[in-house]
């Protein structure tokens, strides 16, 4: 009678996957590549540290009523010196924590230079072009491009580093619509990543591609960034962020 019992709960708990969308073996595969994708961005260098994941009904995972970013910032308030790149300890928290998004913090390794998505693909196709190297680059569903590059340093000497007026950090996100140059003291979501909605982070140029010099890339972003923003306004510099 407990082996038809186990049976049941059994089929039972497969059918309940199936209808979820989510077979077994489907499951494990896709945590195996998530894990593979996490450790392959370590391995380049980035650290990375867990992050929030889409909740029920387009909430966070964090419970917070009215979470601001939901899906996209870190589980931490440490998250800064939580960040690593440590295999074994990424791949504990993979394992212990299987939804969890993952965010890299800039500013220690790499920046990443963040366009809204028709201007980055615009950008993109013009760099390869003019056969200049772009490094790892990432679209995310709700309409963004992130191309990641060599941070600008952390000198020992704090006035030797330059601040620009595109620097974007977590709080500072809804003033910077067109191009955001995260660097210190901020992070992105690093692919595989989940969305509400059904959304994700994915990877177009993987992290296996050297990390650039920000500055090279820099004047064809902005200029991608410019053109776009005149389609949608007449008054371009009313939606790009660069100020003379």
């Amino acid at each position: 009678m407990s082996g038809d019992v186990g049976g049941r709960t059994g089929r039972q708990g497969k059918l309940s996957q199936w209808l979820r969308g989510r077979r077994p073996k489907e499951t494990a595969a896709e945590d195996r590549g998530r894990e593979a994708l996490l450790l392959a961005a370590a391995e380049a260098g980035l650290p990375l540290a867990p992050a929030a994941h889409p909740g029920p009904d387009y909430r966070c995972s964090c419970d917070r009523v009215g979470c601001p970013t939901p899906a996209r910032h870190p589980v931490s308030f440490a998250w800064q010196t939580q960040s690593t790149t440590d295999r074994a300890q990424i791949e504990r928290w993979a394992r212990h924590q299987p939804q969890a998004n993952f965010i890299t913090a800039t500013g220690m390794v790499h920046d990443v230079l963040d366009v809204p998505l028709e201007a980055g693909r615009e950008a993109l196709e013009r760099l390869l072009g003019a056969g200049i190297e772009v490094g790892p680059v990432a679209e995310s569903d709700d309409g963004r491009m992130l191309f990641f590059t060599l941070t600008r340093g952390t000198p020992e000497d704090e006035d030797e580093w330059w601040p620009c007026e595109l620097d974007c950090h977590p709080e500072t996100m809804d003033e910077h619509p067109g191009l955001r140059w995260h660097c210190r003291g901020s992070y992105v979501l690093v692919p595989p990543a989940r969305l509400p909605g059904d959304q994700r982070v994915h990877w177009v140029r993987g992290p296996e591609h050297p990390l650039p010099d920000p500055l090279s890339l820099l004047e064809v972003l902005t200029d991608a960034g410019a053109r776009h923003a005149g389609q949608e306004t007449d008054h371009p510099g009313a939606a790009w962020p660069l100020r003379r």
